[in-house]
């Protein structure tokens, strides 16, 4: 016993803090690594111009990914249905910088002082936010903090459905319900009372159970298939993987790689997409988010219903199997056998 204690002591020691470690680089390295990695962005204005400034931008070691326009009206309506993140226009009078603070304030900083540094000597761009964030969150700081307490949200009601020894269809239920009313308190926090959200209030509504439902779902499904250990893996696709990953504080594209592309295949950086995009773009290029969020949904109740399917067979042979011993032993009593007692 003492050295399994020991044992114990020691694997306590060493993996705790290596998990401890894991966390913070998860956390800290991607954020600690931003810049642009083919970030899209557009050019407008005289062709010949804008291909010599799509190339100065090109230069830039695969920095910015840029799409040449002929107009600046046909580059705000690339913004503003979400395909390029914001474009400079040479005009007449300069150049102009066109942003879109809502997709991501970072960027539009970035843009910013990109524009500065590409302007004639002297002359100061002008700059026009086509979709700005909200007052009450010009930085975005308030959306990006709504990220983690969504993620936990997911962990808590998987977790708890399987603690509670919910399974299949009651699961399943249990597991809508709940995202539903998260859906319902998150968007009447963050748009009705703090006003960081100017979309449609359903649609915001319907993002966030969406996105509560695919990581629950989540947690429940492996926790119905693995036992236990499931929700540690369901926690780590979450909160460890999920929200430093997802880009909602800054953008995907100035996550290192392949950790931009990553977050937004998971629950909550996809989440993260599809609010902005309801919230501030009229739900332009929502369809790719919400599809990948209704695949982890249905994957982890699909999962969730296998599980308990199982765990019924395995109790319902059990039961077989006590009910034919009981009949054997009846068997010698109906043929008139005598038994051991008389």
């Amino acid at each position: 016993m003492p050295d399994a204690q020991n044992r114990k002591t020691v694997a306590a020691i060493v993996l705790i803090p290596v998990v401890i470690a894991l966390a913070i680089m998860a956390f800290v390295w991607p954020n600690a690594r931003l810049q642009p990695r083919e970030l899209p962005i557009g050019a407008a204005g005289p062709p010949n111009a804008t291909a010599q400034l799509a190339q100065r931008l090109g230069e830039r070691e695969g920095a910015f990914d840029v799409t040449t326009y002929a107009t600046e009206s046909a580059a705000r309506t690339a913004i503003e249905e979400r395909d390029i993140y914001g474009a400079f226009v040479l005009t007449p009078n300069g150049l102009k910088v066109l942003t879109a603070s809502a997709a991501s304030p970072v960027v539009a900083q970035l843009l910013t002082t990109a524009a500065a540094e590409n302007a004639p000597s002297g002359a100061e761009p002008v700059t026009d936010d086509v979709v700005a964030a909200p007052k009450e969150d010009p930085r975005g700081s308030a959306l990006g903090s709504s990220v983690l307490p969504l993620a936990l949200a997911g962990v808590m009601a998987g977790a708890g459905v399987t603690l509670l020894g919910l399974r299949g269809s009651r699961a399943v239920i249990t597991l809508v319900g709940t995202a539903t009313g998260i859906g319902l308190v998150g968007t009447a926090i963050t748009d009705d009372w703090l006003g960081i959200l100017g979309g449609n209030w359903w649609a915001e509504a319907g993002t966030f159970a969406l996105t509560a439902l695919a990581g629950s779902a989540t947690v429940a499904g492996l926790a119905a298939v693995l036992g236990v250990s499931g929700i540690g893996l369901g926690t780590v696709l979450n909160v460890f993987l999920g929200n430093p990953f997802s880009g909602v504080t800054s953008a995907p594209e100035l996550l290192p790689e392949p950790v931009g592309v990553l977050g937004q295949w998971l629950p909550v950086g996809s989440g993260g997409q599809l609010l902005r995009s309801v919230a501030f773009f009229d739900g332009n290029a929502a369809s790719g988010p919400m599809l990948t969020l209704s695949a982890w949904a249905l994957a982890g109740l699909s999962l969730v219903l296998l599980g308990g399917r199982r765990k019924h067979g395995q109790h319902g042979g059990a039961d077989v199997a006590a009910g034919s011993g009981g009949a054997d032993e009846a068997q010698p009593a109906m043929r008139g056998e005598p038994t051991a007692g008389r």
